[in-house]
């Protein structure tokens, strides 16, 4: 009896440990748990458009516009793009990919300007795992901040979610503070840093207006964007599609770092960002349903989906 009852208790227990207390973290360490620690093969090298060129065997690079570049990694099971943005007097990579590959060599083939580095946000796939760039740029939001008085910037388990693929969170000399809404000079270039939250808290997206140009890291890009992860957050998801949506012209080009399928970047219109605010208004609404138990499978247009936690757990008060 004393064994039936411990076994109900501890059933009792992990339902509301999983429901109340930090339920996304401990949905990471399970998939962690049952990695074997390293990043999956890579898959084959697709076929690209004639716009794409091979860098070497896992990098690609296209040019999007003067002096824009994405930088992919079509043999990565994310497929991540990474965006060198270049000015007159510097350049700035947006995201640096798992870090898989050293993306530097590819970076220094194209400018010979000194590099800023901007992560969109701080999961592992995005900020490389030994990068060598010398400056480094980080949102400057009040909680982070705080973190790094020196400057010195340690990345939890929470936001990096590394471990899964064997890499750690790293910690980073801070080189630079990008307020948010303040402009990114590059020199005869302009890059206005827009504060995106939704897939984290800590997401930015940079824009640039005179190109009609939106580099929206993981907030949006085709398939099926991540809302249920440590940090998301509904609320914040919808907020800043509204936001967008008042900022960026009806003939945007917005480009995101994962694609769906090839060939080429992942590039979305203003109307896939307008599609992505209605359904998230259907989806707090309940017009919307999802499919699957954990996380809900919510299909907005046959470009996007979203994947988040069921009704009674998303929180929408922001």
């Amino acid at each position: 009896m004393r064994i039936k009852w411990f076994i109900i208790t501890g059933i009792i227990t992990t339902l509301l440990l999983w429901a109340f207390y930090d339920r996304r973290v401990l949905l990471m360490a399970l998939i962690q748990l049952q990695s074997d620690g390293a990043p999956p093969p890579l898959n084959d090298a697709p076929q690209e458009g004639g716009a794409t060129e091979w860098f070497d065997d896992y990098f690609t690079i296209e040019l999007l516009a003067p002096d824009t570049y994405a930088i992919g990694e079509p043999r990565y099971h994310q497929s991540n793009y990474n965006y060198l943005i270049v000015g007159t007097q510097r350049a700035v990579l947006f995201d640096a990919g798992p870090g898989v590959r050293n993306i530097k060599p590819v970076v220094d083939s194209l400018t010979d300007l000194p590099i800023t580095f901007v992560p969109s946000h701080f999961h592992y796939d995005h900020i490389g795992a030994n990068l060598d760039f010398e400056h480094i740029a980080v949102v400057n939001l009040p909680y982070i901040r705080k973190r790094a008085p020196d400057n010195q910037l340690a990345l939890t388990d929470s936001e990096h979610l590394g471990g899964s693929e064997g890499f750690t969170p790293p910690t980073w000399r801070v080189s630079e503070w990008l307020d948010v809404g303040a402009t990114l000079d590059l020199g005869g270039r302009a890059l206005s840093v827009l504060h995106t939250p939704g897939h984290t808290t800590d997401s930015i997206s940079l824009w640039d207006a005179e190109r009609n140009i939106l580099f929206a890291g993981d907030y949006l890009y085709p398939g099926y964007l991540y809302a249920f992860l440590p940090n998301s957050n509904m609320g914040d998801y919808l907020q800043t599609a509204e936001s967008l949506v008042s900022i960026v012209t009806q003939e945007v080009s917005i480009y995101g770092a994962h694609r769906a399928a090839p060939p080429g970047a992942p590039r979305l219109s203003f109307n896939d960002l307008s599609d992505l605010r209605r359904g998230l208004v259907r989806i707090r609404e309940g017009s919307l349903p999802g499919e699957g138990l954990y996380p809900k499978v919510f299909v907005v247009t046959e470009r996007l989906g979203v994947l988040a936690e069921p009704r009674w757990l998303q929180d929408w008060d922001r």
